[in-house]
């Protein structure tokens, strides 16, 4: 069967695209493209002149790509989603739909009737004599702010075929189906970290510390415009070498609170899910391209971190994959939305 998908990753300060070809179990890329956003995130929006005005970027974003699907796929920020593992008796599927609803209310701090609610078996253990015989990941996220998405992409002209969480899209796209990792997406207001086991997300947590922290930081310590902190930030990171080491001060310490919460899930993953130590850390988002961010993030996590590339498993035409690569970590959540079936 061959059919093309486009993913859209409405993030806080920039949108990207990614439309693939999808022929068997192989795919290619029909285009890419992103885009700097200011407005209001799309759950802030209170009136449809926002939600047009931001219709018609994405709008303009597709045609600049040459976009050719209209069906899409779209994905909601972490922060706005609830998303845990609940451990059930061996049960059959149609018992565990059954069963979900009830078992969410404990988990969903809204009202059930207000939420959208996707579930999906994590692991089986037919032959579990006590404790859990199914692990099950339940994701939940408002009906208001999903139907907010929706609108959106609908005014732009396109067709939503589903609506799905940052770090479901992050994994399809970037955790191996052989091994454990960790998933580190750096955005603008959060940073989302996943554990994915042998393909499926385990666990997910969302933090208030991103890109715009890394900014304001660099801003106060400097007494420069945050646009200039922004340039900055991005041209020397974390080198010593650079500055006299001023721009490395200012991050210093946001960089170990992003990596004294990364090793609070991998802790709390072994302990309390008992699950595999994670191999290794994939880095993706804007600010994982910040010079010796990946060195200065393994020196202190003590772990293999590695630069995502969620196009690694996508057909590319040679010359256009060179101009992609330095731009590759900013399109995991993409790639992975356009991948749905």
């Amino acid at each position: 069967m061959y059919t093309a998908m486009l993913g859209i990753d409405i993030g806080s300060k920039t949108i990207k695209i990614v439309e693939l070809d999808k022929n068997g179990t192989s795919y290619s890329l029909v285009a890419s493209g992103v885009v700097g956003y200011s407005g209001s995130t799309v759950d802030k929006m209170t009136d449809e002149k926002e939600m047009a005005s931001l219709a018609q970027v994405i709008k303009k974003l597709c045609s600049e790509a040459r976009v050719s699907s209209k069906e899409a796929v779209i994905s909601i920020p972490e922060p706005l989603a609830f998303t845990r593992t609940i451990k059930f008796p061996p049960l059959t599927d149609s018992e565990i739909s059954s069963a979900i609803k009830w078992e969410a209310e404990q988990y969903i701090p809204i009202p059930i009737n207000e939420a959208i609610i996707q579930h999906t078996i994590l692991k089986r253990n037919e032959n579990a004599a006590t404790g859990a015989g199914v692990i099950v990941l339940l994701v939940a996220a408002p009906r208001l702010i999903v139907e907010k998405y929706v609108k959106v992409v609908q005014m732009a002209g396109l067709t939503p075929m589903a609506v799905e969480t940052e770090l479901i899209a992050l994994t399809r796209s970037l955790a191996p189906i052989d091994k454990t990792v960790l998933l580190a997406d750096l955005g603008g207001s959060s940073t989302n970290l996943a554990i994915a086991s042998h393909g499926l997300l385990s666990f997910s947590r969302s933090l208030p510390i991103a890109g715009d922290a890394f900014t304001r930081a660099v801003s106060q310590t400097l007494s420069i415009t945050p646009q200039q902190a922004e340039e900055y930030k991005k041209a020397y990171g974390l080198s010593s070498s650079q500055l006299e080491g001023k721009i490395k001060g200012a991050l210093d310490s946001i960089v170990r609170l992003v990596a004294d919460e990364i090793k609070k899930a991998v802790n709390y993953y072994l302990t309390e899910e008992k699950g595999e130590m994670p191999t290794s850390l994939v880095m993706s988002g804007g600010s994982s391209g910040m010079p010796e961010m990946i060195s200065a993030l393994s020196d202190i996590v003590g772990m293999e971190v590695l630069v995502a590339n969620p196009f690694t498993r996508v057909r590319i035409d040679p010359a256009f994959a060179q101009k992609l690569a330095s731009f590759a970590p900013l399109y995991g959540v993409a790639v992975g939305l356009a991948m749905r079936d």
